[in-house]
């Protein structure tokens, strides 16, 4: 964290986390499953106890998703049964800078290049 460093950081990748029930579309079904296990989810909690900020939920407050991964299982792409386990958590400062957090989510099933889908933050000025 900053307090330490004195920078300012970001910390990403595809964490296979849904931290909270808006995080993943059918999150009763999976109470038992990796990805959403309690001891999972509270070590991510931890992380935002511990000053961490979480961009991507703090520009989406109170709504599911936006999911970044799809099974390619049934028909989940197309209606939107996602997961969103790919997470950008960085310092406060960095988190205060950001004007967008968005999943980059591909326009069709037949267009997307993974089953995940890139998560992007912009800093800066609008």
């Amino acid at each position: 964290m900053r307090r330490r460093t004195g920078r300012e950081m970001v910390v990403g990748g595809d964490w296979n986390i849904a931290p909270t029930e808006l995080d993943l579309r059918n999150w009763r079904g999976n109470r038992r499953n990796s990805g959403f296990l309690p001891h999972e989810r509270e070590w991510f909690a931890k992380l935002l106890e511990h000053g961490w900020r979480d961009v991507v939920r703090e520009r989406h407050p109170g709504v599911d998703g936006p999911y970044s991964w799809w099974s390619y299982r049934g028909r989940a792409f197309d209606n939107d049964t996602g997961w969103r386990i790919d997470h950008l958590l960085t310092t406060p400062g960095l988190a205060d800078a950001a004007y967008e957090a968005v999943v980059d989510r591909a326009p069709a099933h037949d267009r997307r290049f993974s089953d995940h889908a890139p998560v992007v933050v912009r800093l800066g000025a609008a």
